[in-house]
C-alpha cells in the first residue's frame, strides 16, 4: 500500500540528465558534495570504475523537495583490523557476510569525502518523511536489475552524532548503526588573526613542537596550485596520492589525477590544493574544499622518503590553520585518521555513525553480529591550548 507520505522519485545514472533546475531548487547550495559542478567533476573522472545514481524526489504538486546521491562501489581490505573477526565465523557465516562485502556496496553519500553529504531534503518535510522516503529510494535503487546482481548490501555513510535521534529512524527499516573513526574538527577563534596568535594561545610544549616543524620543514616551498600547475603535475600528484592510499586498511573510492584537475576546473578557489616542493620537486600536497566558512581538508599526498625529515604532513596540518585564518573560516574538519597528531594542533574529536542493511533478513541477521566487531580506533587527544582557550 503506498504511504500518503510517499514521494514520487526520479531516478538518474549520470549528470547530464539531471533535471538541474529542480536540483539546484532543492540543494540550494547547502552542499558543496550535492553541487552539480561537483557531481559533475567526480563522475567524468571515474565513472569507468564505479557506477554512480542520482535521485530527486517531489511532492504531490510535483514540487522538488529532495535530492540524493549514491555510488556502487568496490569494498577492497587489505587487511584492516575488523577483518579478523569475520575469520571467527564458521564458514557458512562468513561466505555470506564476506561474499558481500568485498564484492561491491551501493552507498548512499559521499565516499571521498566525510560528513553528511548523501542528501538535502525540504524542511517542509518531517523526519520521518526524510528517512522513510530516502531508504525507500534506495532500497527501489538496489532493486534495479543492473544493482541488485552486484550487491545485496546498502550503506549511508554517515552522520554526525549530533543527528543521531534523526538517522537512527533508519533502524526502523533494519538498519544497523556502527560508529568508525571519529571527524577530527579544530574551531578556530575569532581572535585568532594571525598564525603566531594561534600558536600563541599554545602552552609551551605545543608551541615549541609546532615551531619546530615549521622549522624543519622551511626548505619546502608550498605553492597553491591552479589548473594549469594541477595538469602539468598530474602523474606526480596521482602518484603521492598512491603512495598515502597504499598505507591504508581499507578503501572504498580511489581518486585519479583528473578528479583533482576536474574538481579545480569545475570549482575554482572552493577547491585548493597546495604543492609542497623541495628543489623544484613535488614531494606531497594537500587538498581541501573551501565553503559555508568551512576548511574541510581532504585528501593527501606524501613522499615518505621526505616526510619526517621536512615534516611534510604536519606542516600540511599547520598551513590549514593559516588557510582558515586567511579565509576568516569557523572551523576546520581535518577528518579521520591520525587523530592524536591532529589533536596536538587543537582539534577535538567528533563521532561519526554509519547505518548499513543486507536485502536478505537472515544475512542482515549475521550482519549485525559482525557490525557488533566494528569499533573505532583507539586514540589518546592532547589538550595544546591554554586553560583560557576554550
Amino acid at each position: 500500500m503506498e504511504s500518503k507520505n510517499e514521494l514520487r522519485r526520479s531516478y538518474f545514472d549520470s549528470v547530464s540528465t539531471i533535471v538541474a533546475t529542480d536540483w539546484n531548487t532543492v540543494n540550494n547550495n547547502q552542499n558543496i558534495y550535492l553541487s552539480l559542478p561537483y557531481l559533475q567533476a567526480i563522475e567524468s573522472a571515474l565513472n569507468h570504475e564505479m557506477e554512480f545514481r542520482y535521485i530527486l524526489f517531489y511532492d504531490k504538486n510535483n514540487k522538488p523537495v529532495g535530492i540524493a546521491v549514491a555510488q556502487l562501489v568496490q569494498f577492497i581490505d587489505k587487511g584492516s583490523e575488523y577483518y579478523g573477526h569475520l575469520c571467527n565465523f564458521s564458514n557458512q557465516i562468513k561466505n555470506k557476510i564476506v561474499q558481500s562485502l568485498n564484492i561491491k556496496v551501493l552507498v548512499c553519500g559521499n565516499v571521498f569525502a566525510c560528513g553528511e553529504n548523501g542528501f538535502v531534503f525540504s524542511n517542509e518535510l518531517t523526519d520521518e518523511q526524510v528517512y522513510d522516503n530516502l531508504q525507500e529510494g534506495l532500497n527501489q535503487l538496489s532493486k534495479s536489475d543492473n544493482i541488485k546482481k552486484q550487491t545485496s548490501l546498502i550503506l549511508f555513510k554517515e552522520f554526525w552524532q549530533s543527528n543521531a535521534t534523526k538517522s537512527d529512524l533508519l533502524k526502523q527499516h533494519h538498519y544497523h548503526d556502527f560508529m568508525i573513526d571519529v571527524n577530527m574538527v579544530l574551531t578556530i577563534k575569532k581572535d585568532w588573526n594571525a598564525l603566531d596568535i594561534y600558536l600563541a594561545n599554545m602552552v609551551a610544549k605545543f608551541r615549541t613542537k609546532a615551531n619546530s616543524v615549521l622549522k624543519k620543514s622551511t626548505p619546502l616551498i608550498k605553492k597553491n596550485m591552479d589548473l594549469a600547475a594541477i595538469i602539468q603535475q598530474k602523474d606526480r600528484v596521482e602518484e603521492l596520492y598512491n603512495m598515502v592510499l597504499s598505507k591504508s586498511d581499507f578503501s572504498i573510492g580511489v581518486l585519479n589525477a583528473q578528479a583533482f584537475i576536474n574538481l579545480k576546473e569545475q570549482l575554482g578557489d572552493q577547491f585548493i590544493l597546495n604543492g609542497y616542493f623541495l628543489n623544484d620537486k613535488l614531494i606531497g600536497f594537500s587538498s581541501a574544499f573551501w565553503f559555508d566558512n568551512i576548511i574541510d581538508a581532504n585528501y593527501v599526498g606524501i613522499d615518505y622518503q621526505y616526510n619526517v625529515e621536512y615534516s611534510t604532513y604536519q606542516r600540511m596540518l599547520y598551513d590549514f590553520v593559516g588557510i582558515a585564518i586567511e579565509k576568516n573560516a569557523t572551523e576546520i574538519r581535518y577528518g579521520r585518521t591520525a587523530e592524536e597528531i591532529k589533536s596536538c594542533l587543537g582539534a577535538k574529536p567528533v563521532s561519526m555513525k554509519l547505518y548499513i542493511k543486507h536485502k536478505n533478513s537472515v544475512s542482515n541477521k549475521l550482519l549485525k553480529a559482525l557490525i557488533k566487531t566494528i569499533t573505532p580506533t583507539a586514540y589518546e587527544i592532547r589538550k595544546p591550548f591554554k586553560a583560557a582557550v576554550v
